[in-house]
């Protein structure tokens, strides 16, 4: 059971940063005008694709799972502060959820180091 459901958890996670992936591939341009509009390279579009794609890949597979959270839970603990609109209560909603992942991900690190150790 507890592997089910760990796994479970980790294909959910991955559905997350598959869409990112996807939305990343087929519509570039909104998501380089929002990096450009904080004032960074429009260029980081790619790397954060190929982050989003390999780490739910990794997620999914359960490969080295504690450096691939952690990696993923810092990745949506910076970049929730896209979201960080406080009059918009939309983008807090994300805000809040990008947060809210990561420490779903630092769990999933806390147990993957358990289980490795």
């Amino acid at each position: 059971m507890e592997k089910t459901l760990n796994l479970t958890g980790r294909v959910l996670l991955a559905g997350l940063f598959l869409a990112g992936a996807v939305q990343k591939a087929v519509a570039p341009d909104l998501v380089r005008a929002l990096l450009l509009e904080r004032g960074l390279p429009g260029w980081i579009v790619w790397p954060a694709l190929g982050l989003n794609a390999f780490g739910a890949l990794a997620l999914i597979a359960g490969m080295r799972l504690r450096p691939v959270a952690l990696g993923l839970a810092f990745y949506c603990m910076a970049t929730s502060v896209f979201h960080f609109v406080p009059a918009d209560g939309w983008q807090m909603s994300i805000f809040v959820k990008n947060w809210a992942i990561a420490g779903g991900l630092l769990v999933l690190a806390g147990q993957a180091s358990r289980q490795d150790g």
